[in-house]
């Protein structure tokens, strides 16, 4: 029972590193494209689940020694924070679920804002128009959620290559014909949505499937602290 402890605490600390960093990778390409004002309220599950990992591989650590040296007061520590950890785990899958199924609503209504300041000519605004640009090349899609029209007259801007398709990608099921330019057919706010929702699906399917591992390291660790006391 102990060397299953401790064994199982090992991987259990892997888990938290693997947590940690899949929910920081996912928080640092949300705040790569924060000029785009999303609402950072999409990301409270992400936030939830960076403290989860970082506690459970503390948690981790705990559990090990205490299997180790057959310390009760370690093991109950580690059994009341799995069980905390359980429960915010849950609830951030919980967030994530909900979030998900309003990413649309939010974005929508997030990204009107960020429609007008592309159409602007104000120069606070070219540094935004110019990352802007940059997720349009790198997506291959073009406007927020009307399409060039977001762009207003910078679309015609002899400096403006944001939009355009390369030779390399001109087929019909990726750009189209608009005002005698060859734009992607894609929108940048479909590009963001889908982006959105299939991290949400990562965050929901890391909180509920490390839930039934969290479960037997809740047996593992009373089980281990009964046969101590008896001992």
């Amino acid at each position: 029972m102990k060397y299953s402890m401790f064994i199982f605490n090992f991987f259990f600390w892997v888990c938290g590193c693997i947590i940690l960093g899949v929910s920081i990778w996912i928080r640092v390409n949300e705040d790569a494209q924060e000029d785009l004002n999303i609402d950072s309220s999409l990301f409270a599950g992400v936030d939830l689940m960076i403290a989860v990992g970082s506690i459970i591989m503390v948690l981790g650590f705990l559990g090990c020694c205490g299997a180790v040296k057959e310390s009760q007061c370690m093991l109950l520590l580690f059994f009341i924070g799995l069980l905390l950890i359980l429960i915010l785990q849950i609830t951030a899958g919980i967030l994530g679920a909900v979030y998900r199924s309003k990413i649309d609503v939010f974005v929508n209504q997030t990204l009107v804002e960020t429609t007008k300041k592309l159409q602007s000519t104000e120069p606070q605004y070219q540094t935004l128009q110019m990352n802007f640009g940059k997720l349009e090349q790198e997506s291959h899609c073009c406007g927020v959620m009307a399409g060039p029209t977001d762009w207003g007259t910078n679309l015609y801007s002899k400096d403006f290559k944001a939009c355009e398709c390369p030779q390399s990608y001109n087929k019909p099921d990726v750009c189209i014909s608009y005002d005698r330019k060859n734009i992607y057919k894609k929108t940048c706010g479909t590009v963001i949505i889908n982006y959105l929702k299939d991290h949400m699906i990562i965050l929901m399917g890391i909180a509920f499937g490390l839930a039934v591992v969290e479960i037997v390291g809740l047996g593992f660790s009373m089980g281990l602290y009964c046969q101590i006391n008896r001992k």
